[in-house]
């Protein structure tokens, strides 16, 4: 609002400095650079990082499997998780001794967390894995990569603006210093004296 507050500034007015006009042309300039660059930069680092998401998205999908796994035996919970307040997010993930075949063709056995409410011997679930069987996360899908992506630009956008805004506070700031340093220099001219009778004024 102060940029546009600035413009103003430009209407024909007796009063009117020439730091005026310079402000307001810094509102101006920097108005239109919000407006058209601000943009410009979100657009660019949201290209960028769906580019560099969906890249991600596809190495993991190549890397990480989804293999089917047999459960042999639940398992006791471990006394790390009986604490109520976070046993809540785990009660649909029991942890079970299960056995399953790697994508490369190695038999595994090992305790594993199953999405199995009540787990059984035979019972089968999913999760995911290397191509040697090891455990890893579930690999990143394609519209949470987007919706990072469209985050990352929008951050960007606001970033640039600010950045932007700043500069021109930066910028009206130190000519307010420059203002108000030269009207010292011409009240130091004026002396002491100013105004009194018989000192010239």
């Amino acid at each position: 609002m102060r940029a546009i507050r600035g413009l103003w500034r430009w209407r024909r007015n007796p009063l009117c400095r020439a730091t005026d006009l310079a402000e307001a042309w810094v509102a101006l300039v920097a108005l239109l650079l919000i407006l058209l660059a601000a943009p410009v930069v979100g657009l660019l680092v949201g290209d960028t990082a769906e580019d560099a998401l969906q890249r991600i998205v596809r190495s993991q999908h190549e890397a990480r499997h989804l293999v089917t796994a047999t459960v042999i035996r639940k398992l006791d919970r471990s006394p790390l998780d009986s604490d109520p307040e976070t046993s809540s997010g785990r009660d649909l993930r029991n942890r079970v001794l299960a056995d399953w075949t790697a994508p490369d063709g190695t038999p595994h056995q090992g305790p594993v967390l199953a999405s199995l409410k009540d787990p059984r011997q035979g019972d089968t679930f999913r999760f995911w894995t290397d191509r040697h069987g090891r455990m890893v996360a579930r690999p990143l899908d394609s519209a949470t990569a987007s919706t990072h992506a469209v985050l990352a630009g929008f951050g960007a956008a606001l970033a640039a603006g600010g950045l932007l805004d700043g500069g021109r506070r930066l910028i009206v700031w130190r000519m307010v210093r420059g203002r108000y340093a030269r009207w010292d220099q011409a009240w130091d001219k004026a002396g002491p004296d100013w105004g009194r009778t018989g000192a010239g004024s």
